[in-house]
């Protein structure tokens, strides 16, 4: 399958001008032959908390590139935030070649250190999808500090997906533990994040493709653009010449939790 991650440069809380950026990196995708293209956290506003503007009531951004994904004939995953009640959702959305939905995940973890939590309700589903051969699942940004949801979902997947709002000043953090949920878990990760300024924050993007060996095939950083990588159906290979998911004490842990 041949994958797309597409770094942007969001322009603050401006739907429209982002649509248009977007549209432009899914044409390119798609000649480029890419299965799939991810955006990252937000992918059309950025990561705000002015909940009154940028929430959608009536799924804006679905709409919009459910139209797209069928001109293109490509998968297209994005970030968007749906209102509820006084306060709203962070969802991550894969809509495939068809114009179907075939995941749509709300973000588990609000990030509590920048009062997201106040804006911002929990999901409480883990959400997989598949793309050909592929079986995938995908959680946002804060959710890469939670193991526990990772290791749950693994067993039945072999890509996951984060795509983020991750600040530069933390981006050691973001690179150590992409690699280190790839290799945990035995699964390819595809971290995409943003770039650029964004209401007092920088953002070096960081985008990356890491293998289940914990190797960096490709990353991206401060620029904009789209990473594009074949990843192979190796996931069992992985798993059955290095067995460490049969060792697992799930029984035990949960005890100790």
């Amino acid at each position: 399958m041949r994958v797309a991650l597409c770094q942007t440069d969001i322009i603050w809380e401006d739907k429209l001008e982002n649509y248009k950026v977007a549209k432009s990196y899914i044409e390119e995708a798609a000649l480029k032959e890419s299965d799939v293209i991810l955006f990252p956290e937000m992918s059309f506003t950025g990561f705000s908390m002015n909940i009154e503007k940028i929430k959608e009531s009536n799924y804006e951004s679905i709409k919009v590139f459910k139209k797209c994904a069928k001109e293109n004939l490509i998968n297209i995953g994005f970030g968007w935030v749906k209102g509820n009640g006084s306060k709203a959702e962070n969802h991550y959305t894969i809509i495939n070649s068809s114009g179907k939905v075939i995941l749509d995940y709300i973000k588990i973890h609000p990030f509590s250190y920048a009062y997201e939590d106040k804006y911002f309700i929990s999901g409480n589903e883990i959400k997989k999808c598949s793309i050909k051969e592929f079986e995938l699942s995908t959680f946002i940004c804060y959710d890469l500090r939670f193991p526990e949801v990772f290791q749950a979902v693994s067993k039945d997947v072999s890509i996951i997906i984060v795509p983020a709002n991750w600040p530069e000043k933390r981006r050691e953090h973001w690179k150590c533990l992409l690699k280190a949920r790839a290799i945990e878990n035995q699964v390819y990760i595809l971290g995409v994040n943003c770039i650029g300024e964004k209401d007092g924050l920088y953002y070096s993007g960081d985008s990356c493709i890491i293998d289940p060996l914990g190797r960096v095939l490709q990353s991206l950083s401060y620029d904009e653009g789209l990473l594009i990588q074949d990843i192979e159906d190796d996931i069992k290979d992985f798993r059955r010449n290095f067995p460490i998911k049969v060792d697992r004490k799930i029984d035990l842990y949960k005890q100790l939790i």
